[in-house]
Formats: structure tokens, C-alpha cells, sequence
């Protein structure tokens, strides 16, 4: 696969990941339970450490939730980050908590004074801070100058006015994320941003949507960006389990070589031509091959004519003929298989890779 240049930005730690600075992408997720609920956010966590989830956000919406962060933080493995709006309190008893990094706008925090009592409190523990500017978060008077439309360049220049705020504190430990439910919006947003700073890009395409309209969106969407090298972490946003977020998330990273998070499949849509039930084969294969975390190419085609000619770049694979299939690696043939065989066949010779 050709590789993906991206833009080097600064370098920050999120508890012991790294974020920016050509680091591998991290994936995120946002927890939906009550922090509060010490055993229901812990459990949920547990299930998104799971499925490959690096970093989880929490919601801190009072002093109960954010007295709950200390002790969530003792039960889980990957670090943590205070999801706080309004209250500049709550920043400062999370950090006294032991999280990991804050989203934050420095700008509806208050006063002046309020986010210099966060960022000294930040400071000393290397702390972060994301700065999220969404769509519907743009300042009015911003928005006023645009006509009162939200624009990509109402985003960057609101998302530029709370960086400025830290910047004057001295503070440089900072993420930006610039998300909208317009595509192309945030897409041009990111991009405009990225040539203006170097702090690392926190990418998503915000209140995508349910879990098959907000994959496809979240995909062209930071799929786009990636492939023109921005973006230093990420997180799918959906309605519906978070465990979705984080599966969509890796599958991206893998499409794009950016990450290695095991196999990597090339199917067949099949056609007239296909006599094997490719859709099923492929199913059981993927089954048989879920919690094998190899770094390979799997091609499942249906037919000689898009079976080792197009699946070349494959490490392994099979194609379709009428009641058997040819079995190839890197291309060239090795034998015929029954149809019967081709599942059994395919798995034992990818574990002895």
C-alpha cells in the first residue's frame, strides 16, 4: 500500500500515549454512561478496551462526576479525559483526580482569571488540553461577520481565539478538534487549520448519525483527511453502542495502512460469473479468522478473472471456479481446493504464516 505522508505536528502525551509528532494514530471514544455510576463507566470502559479503544472520554457535568474520576481511573487501563463545559471548578477537581487530559473551550469557562486557575493547575502535570469547537459552538460575533452562517472559516478563526487565550497563558499543550455534521465543512476547516498551526488535530465528523449512515459519513469525512495527512487522533461519533465507534475508527486506520490492527480483507462482490458462494465463504473466513491479529492481506475473490491478477498485493487468498477454487499466495497459484475444503484449507494455511 502507498504510504500516507503526514504533516508533523507537536508532540503530546495523553497518560502514556502519545498524540502528534508522527506518533500512530490513537482512537478514541466517549463513554455514555453516567460518570457518577463508578461501576457502569468502568464496565463500559472494560468492553471498549476490548475492541482496541486507546483513549475514553467521560462526561463531567458536577462535582459528583468529576469525585468519580480518581476511582475510575484505578479500575481501567488507557487514559482518560474530562469532557467539561461552563464550570471551570470541575476542570480543576478532575485534574486534582488524576485525568489524563481536558476538553475544554478556555472561552465558557468564564473569566480571564478562571482559565489561568485551570491552566496552572494543568501545567505541573503536563496535562492537556483539547480545545473542541463544533459547529454550533462558533462565538456570535464570529458567526455575524459570516453572515450569520457557520462557515469553515468562522470554525478555524473561533477555535484560534481559545488557543490564543491558553498561548497568552504560556501554555502550548494543546489538541484542537474543528467538528460539524457539514462534511465538506469540517473537512475544509481541518485543512485550513492545519496549515495555520502545528498542534496535533483531534478529527471526527460530530453527530454523524446511526451506525450505518454515520460510518459512511465519519469515512469520507476522515477518511479524506487522513489521506492528505491530518489528523493525530481520531473518534467516529454514533448513535449507537460505543464499541462501534472504536471498530469503524480502526477499520479507517487499517484501510489506510495507517494502523496494523490484524487482517486485512480484499472480497469479491461477486457476479454472474462467481460458482462458489463467495458471501457465505467470505463470512465463515472472517469468523474462523477474527481473533487471528496477523499483519496480512486475506483476498476471498470469486472468479479466475479477479482472483490472483487483481489480488496481487494479497498475501493469501483464494479464487472461484465451478465447485473448487484456486488457492494463491502473493499472486502466483499454488493448488485447487474443493469447495467443501476452501474454508478449512484457507485457515490452516494463514496459521502456518
Amino acid at each position: 500500500m502507498e504510504q500516507i505522508i503526514r504533516k508533523q505536528t507537536k508532540k503530546i502525551m495523553c497518560g502514556n500515549v502519545e498524540i502528534g509528532g508522527g506518533a500512530l494514530i490513537p482512537v478514541q471514544s466517549m463513554t455514555n454512561t453516567f460518570t457518577k455510576d463508578i461501576k457502569a463507566t468502568v464496565n463500559q470502559i472494560h468492553s471498549l478496551e476490548e475492541v482496541g479503544c486507546e483513549i475514553i472520554r467521560v462526561a463531567v457535568a458536577d462535582m459528583e462526576d468529576a469525585d468519580a474520576i480518581s476511582e475510575i481511573k484505578k479500575q481501567i487501563h488507557i487514559p482518560i479525559v474530562a469532557d467539561i463545559h461552563f464550570d471551570y471548578r470541575l476542570a480543576i477537581k478532575s485534574i486534582e483526580n488524576g485525568i489524563d487530559k481536558l476538553r475544554i473551550n478556555p472561552g465558557n469557562i468564564g473569566s480571564m482569571d478562571r482559565v489561568r486557575k485551570v491552566v496552572e493547575a494543568a501545567k505541573p502535570k503536563n496535562i492537556p488540553i483539547r480545545i473542541g469547537v463544533n459547529v454550533g459552538s462558533i462565538h456570535k460575533t464570529i458567526l455575524e461577520k459570516y453572515n450569520g452562517q457557520p462557515t469553515a472559516e468562522g470554525m478555524v478563526e473561533s477555535a484560534l481565539e481559545h488557543v490564543k487565550i491558553l498561548e497568552d497563558l504560556d501554555y502550548d499543550n494543546i489538541v484542537i478538534s474543528l467538528k460539524g455534521t457539514d462534511i465538506k465543512m469540517t473537512v475544509d476547516a481541518y485543512k485550513i487549520m492545519s496549515q495555520k498551526v502545528n498542534y496535533p488535530l483531534h478529527v471526527g465528523i460530530t453527530h454523524s448519525g446511526t451506525l450505518f449512515d454515520g460510518s459512511i459519513r465519519s469515512a469520507i469525512g476522515v477518511g479524506s483527511l487522513l489521506l492528505d495527512g491530518i489528523g493525530d487522533t481520531m473518534r467516529i461519533s454514533l448513535t449507537d453502542d460505543p464499541r462501534e465507534e472504536v471498530k469503524v475508527a480502526r477499520e479507517i486506520l487499517k484501510s489506510l495502512g495507517l494502523r496494523n490492527f490484524g487482517i486485512n480483507y480484499i472480497t469479491c462482490p461477486t457476479c454472474g460469473r462467481t460458482k462458489i458462494s463467495i458471501i457465505e465463504l467470505s463470512k465463515q473466513i472472517q469468523e474462523g479468522l477474527k481473533n487471528v491479529n496477523k499483519p496480512i492481506t486475506v483476498a476471498i475473490m470469486g472468479c479466475a478473472v479477479n482472483g490472483p491478477g487483481e489480488a496481487r498485493q494479497s498475501d493469501i487468498g483464494i479464487a472461484g471456479g465451478i465447485g473448487e477454487a484456486l488457492l494463491f499466495k502473493k499472486g502466483e497459484i499454488i493448488r485447487k481446493v474443493k469447495e467443501e475444503d476452501i474454508v478449512s484449507t484457507l485457515l490452516d494455511e494463514i496459521n502456518k504464516m
